[in-house]
């Protein structure tokens, strides 16, 4: 890593640059990146993801937020790269560190392709004082690294009505029709999951995401797609030559932006890289509104609500009987972090429609429980003894929707603590999903029905209660999400709307000794109505048992003890007529009323 940091510096020295500024990203702003986009985690080892890198002369920091505190600190040792914990007292923000750093008519380089056009804004006025100049026309970190993987290039392929449940006709007509509403003659659109969701199709260029790197250029009578023409085959070309969508070469977006003169052209700032931006012509009026696409992916449609059930009964069948296996043989058949998520994975592969994982399995025992996004590695991989807690957070891609579930299971005897904190997670994320609310709430005001049991005891967790997630899509998705802070850049404080998923995902983290999560996915939905309001709720989707062995009943109230019952009937009745006669006995013990 020293050697990657001094090649770099190098070559910063040669361009005259100060400072190089490294984010996590792709030319779309994605959350998760292929293996190409990867120059922060080549250039630090950090392998988490999300963080920004930021290198000077003499100083390089690598910031990260909770998730990654513990896992940032071992992989950055020997690196070059100090640590800077985001959010924590005393640590500076990057936008603060760099107004600090940047000398008087310095130079501040970045890739222009991988860091959006919003955060370049607030750079601009933020370092104007200093009469900062930018150098982002090339890829530094690139032309260091040996060896680096090609531009992914996977085939795409349609995604049916039955299961999108509403035509790419319709949703273009709708996107127009959003874009009348904004008075913009151009949308542009680069967030890949909105641009496979418009158009019903689906790729493999990003792990997990079934996105395809492309680029739309939408007007009130063309479809401009940018894309590798080399992943559409015959049938997909005459699919999108239907829908009247002109396919261009993938790098052409920037050239083809400049041909525009005095239009209103809607797009998101935060979603739209820099260079894009610095493409267009000044004659043109700039519309800077979330894409219309994200509420609209965002609030699922009756059909694809119905097959996320359907889904979700597959994806508990799989996760119901990994469970059995890990519980019936810990400690008789040699177990790592890596065999048994290797083995859950193949339980997946077993469900008819199951296409690939959602995310990386994070497969964590003991005490590597307690980095919340951990991945076991060879040299990290722990045995699984039949003592202590084991935690799983997985989820599956199938035809029907998209699946997140986290188990923490005790695979032989567990601390009281353990205990304790298990029984505190379980009760906060039944409360969350049992929350009923008037319409208009937010995931702000709903966080605190899950952190209760856990603030009242002093205890915490670092990182959101809910996130969005998409359908057939990423795993991640704005704009609805359940957290006690605003986080602006996240963009996941929507009002909740009926047919949002969200999950359900509480935890505690004791660095040392162990990590417990129990997560479900939740849809809202409407209540009653009366002279208040419009009341909203929420219903289960994830349907797995929560393991009685670790529970300590005497701290739940009435209420979570119903919760518990309550769920764990429909648990069983839904999962186990696909189970084995032995599986569905192990079964009806695990979900007994307690």
């Amino acid at each position: 890593m020293n050697e990657r940091l001094k090649a770099l510096r190098g070559l910063m020295k040669q361009r005259g640059i100060d400072v190089y500024l490294i984010p996590t990203s792709d030319f779309h702003e994605s959350e998760y990146v292929g293996d190409h986009f990867k120059c922060r985690e080549f250039l630090t080892g950090f392998t988490g993801s999300a963080g920004t890198a930021v290198v000077t002369a003499k100083e390089a920091g690598m910031w990260t937020d909770g998730r990654y505190f513990v896992q940032a600190a071992k992989q950055l040792e020997g690196s070059g790269f100090t640590l800077q914990k985001m959010g924590q007292d005393g640590v500076p923000s990057v936008n603060e560190y760099l107004q600090k750093i940047m000398p008087q008519g310095g130079v501040l380089g970045f890739d222009g392709r991988v860091v959006n056009s919003q955060l370049a804004k607030e750079l601009e006025e933020l370092l104007e004082e200093k009469q900062v100049s930018f150098s982002c026309e090339e890829d530094l970190v690139g032309q260091i690294w040996e060896n680096r993987q090609d531009l992914p290039a996977r085939p795409v392929w349609i995604l049916d009505e039955k299961y999108a449940g509403k035509t790419a006709e319709q949703k273009i007509g709708e996107l127009r029709k959003a874009m009348d509403e904004n008075h913009a003659s151009v949308h542009v659109l680069t967030t890949l999951d909105d641009i496979v969701w418009l158009l019903n199709i689906r790729g493999g260029d990003v792990p997990h995401n079934l996105v395809v790197l492309s680029y739309i250029v939408m007007t009130k009578k063309d479809c401009f797609l940018f894309i590798n023409e080399k992943t559409l085959d015959d049938e997909v070309k005459a699919y999108l030559e239907e829908l009247q969508v002109t396919i261009k070469p993938y790098n052409d977006i920037y050239e083809f932006i400049k041909s525009f003169r005095g239009e209103r052209v809607l797009l998101e700032r935060s979603r739209v890289n820099y260079a894009i931006i610095n493409s267009l012509d000044s004659s043109n009026k700039v519309i800077d509104k979330m894409n219309p696409t994200v509420m609209a992916k965002a609030v699922k449609n009756p059909v694809e609500v119905e097959n996320e059930r359907q889904a979700h009964i597959k994806d508990g069948v799989a996760v119901t009987k990994f469970m059995y296996w890990l519980k019936k043989n810990v400690g008789t058949i040699p177990m790592t972090e890596i065999s048994v998520s290797d083995y859950l994975e193949s339980l997946r592969k077993e469900q008819e429609g199951y296409l690939e994982d959602s995310f990386t399995t994070i497969s964590a025992y003991g005490e590597n429980a307690a980095m919340c996004h951990y991945s076991a590695t060879p040299e990290s991989n722990k045995i699984i003894e039949p003592r202590g807690l084991y935690l799983v957070d997985s989820g599956g891609q199938y035809y029907e929707g998209t699946t997140d579930i986290t188990r923490t299971i005790a695979v032989g005897p567990v601390t009281d603590e353990e205990r304790e904190h298990f029984t505190l997670v379980a009760m906060s994320m039944l409360r969350l999903g049992h929350a009923k609310f008037l319409y208009g709430c937010r995931g702000l005001s709903l966080d605190y029905a899950a952190r209760q049991p856990l603030w009242e005891r002093g205890l915490n967790y670092d990182h959101g209660t809910g996130h969005g997630v998409g359908y057939l899509l990423n795993v991640h998705e704005r704009p609805n999400g359940i957290r006690f802070k605003m986080v602006p850049e996240r963009m996941d404080s929507a009002v909740i709307e009926e047919g949002m998923i969200c999950s359900d995902e509480p935890g505690i983290y004791i660095e040392g000794s162990h990590g417990i999560r129990t997560e479900n996915l939740i849809v809202s939905k409407k209540a009653e109505k009366n002279s208040y309001g419009q009341f909203m709720e929420f219903e289960f989707l994830t349907f797995v048992p929560i393991d009685l062995d670790a529970l300590d009943v005497s701290l739940m109230e009435k209420r979570d003890i119903g919760y518990l019952n309550e769920y764990h009937r429909q648990v069983y009745e839904k999962i186990s007529p696909y189970l084995t006669e032995e599986e569905r006995q192990w079964l009806r013990k695990a979900t007994r009323e307690v």
